[in-house]
């Protein structure tokens, strides 16, 4: 465990990189001691830097949620991130890929509550009746260490690997989507791309299956989580609960649309 002295230098090194798009060494190698809680804290202290300087909290991101990804990080649970006002991106507004060190996106749905979830015993019954809608979402990843060269501590220390979320206009009830014959737990999703030649062509396909078998598994499990760190998930919050597909690589140029089995696509573009 690391001491309060270098969990503030730990910060403060992915704040510059962020900054200053330049990738560091894993906190892993510079800070041999660092554990899971060290690395949560970190994370808080760049969050709260945020919020002082007037962002606000949009929701939260879960990963991790893939046993492919739990086996290669070797953990038995998620991890999560914050997503805050300042990383909601527009589907109409390309994105500069240079304010990013190594910009992936990642195919999921987004879960928008209606009201507040409880925390300690949490279910996936409280999640779907508190949830005003599914959404269709792109989440942007990117990486303050240097060539992806993470382990847990520090993903989760650099808020989970999260940079942005683009929603798509698709707005459905988990009430419409049952009634509509469609299950939540196995939606299926394609990933397209658009390259400078301006062809479209398939380069991913999963289902929401791939997180926990369930994703309302994830956002329960969340909810249960972050309460033992005195955090609610609250009404309004929109909550990713992790990929049906492989990261993707986003390049100047690079346009995707993800289309999602009875609910809708989301696009983004890349500059």
């Amino acid at each position: 465990m690391l001491d309060g002295a270098q969990r503030a230098s730990a910060a403060e090194r992915l704040w510059a990189a962020e900054r200053d798009r330049a990738p560091i060494e894993p906190l892993t190698e510079a800070y041999p001691d660092i554990d899971v809680v060290d690395a949560y804290e970190i994370q808080l202290v760049n969050i709260r830097r945020r919020l002082a300087a007037g962002a606000r909290v949009h929701g939260h991101k879960v990963g991790l949620s893939s046993p492919v990804m739990q086996r290669m990080m070797g953990v038995d649970e998620p991890d999560y991130g914050h997503l805050l006002d300042t990383m909601v991106l527009a589907q109409d507004t390309p994105i500069k890929a240079d304010r990013y060190c190594y910009p992936r996106v990642e195919v999921e749905i987004g879960y928008v509550l209606g009201a507040s979830l409880p925390g300690e015993g949490c279910t996936e019954e409280d999640v779907l009746a508190a949830t005003a809608y599914i959404v269709p979402s792109l989440e942007l990843i990117d990486s303050r260490i240097a060539d992806w060269r993470i382990r847990l501590a520090d993903t989760i220390a650099d808020n989970a690997s999260s940079a942005g979320v683009i929603l798509g206009e698709a707005r459905k009830t988990p009430a419409e989507l049952a009634a509509a014959g469609i299950d939540l737990a196995a939606i299926e999703a394609v990933l397209y791309a658009t390259g400078p030649g301006g062809a479209e062509e398939e380069i991913a396909r999963g289902d929401t299956g791939a997180v926990l078998g369930d994703p309302t598994t994830a956002v329960a499990w969340l909810a249960r989580k972050v309460a033992s760190f005195g955090v609610k998930l609250e009404a309004g919050h929109l909550i990713l609960p992790g990929s049906c597909t492989r990261a993707v690589d986003a390049r100047p140029g690079d346009a995707f649309r993800a289309e999602f089995a009875g609910l809708g696509s989301v696009t983004a573009r890349f500059e």
